[in-house]
């Protein structure tokens, strides 16, 4: 598998992880409605970037292009996240009964 293959599938595998995340903050959390979207988007974008950072030291040597790095599978990291994001959101909403 190559390296650029490899980043595709981490960042997918990133974005089920931020959707579990930014899903269980927002229900858990203490957050009125307005505010929930903005605040995941913003959680979903922080972890994009710190991940890149830290992505950014082990490819570094195997793609050539750095720019390559930031842009490869950055559609589907936000669509796989807010593909989660409301799955978990959903369930985690039914769970504790907020939802009916």
């Amino acid at each position: 598998m190559t390296p650029v293959v490899q980043l595709y599938w981490l960042r997918v595998g990133l974005g089920l992880v931020a959707g579990v995340i930014t899903g269980g903050l927002a229900t858990f959390g203490n957050l009125s409605d307005s505010t929930t979207l903005v605040n995941s988007i913003t959680v979903a974008l922080l972890i994009y970037f710190v991940t890149y950072y830290i992505l950014r030291g082990f490819y570094k040597n195997k793609i050539e292009k750095q720019s390559k790095i930031l842009s490869t599978a950055i559609g589907m990291y936000f669509v796989s996240w807010l593909t989660f994001f409301v799955l978990f959101y959903t369930v985690f909403a039914l769970a504790l009964g907020l939802v009916k």
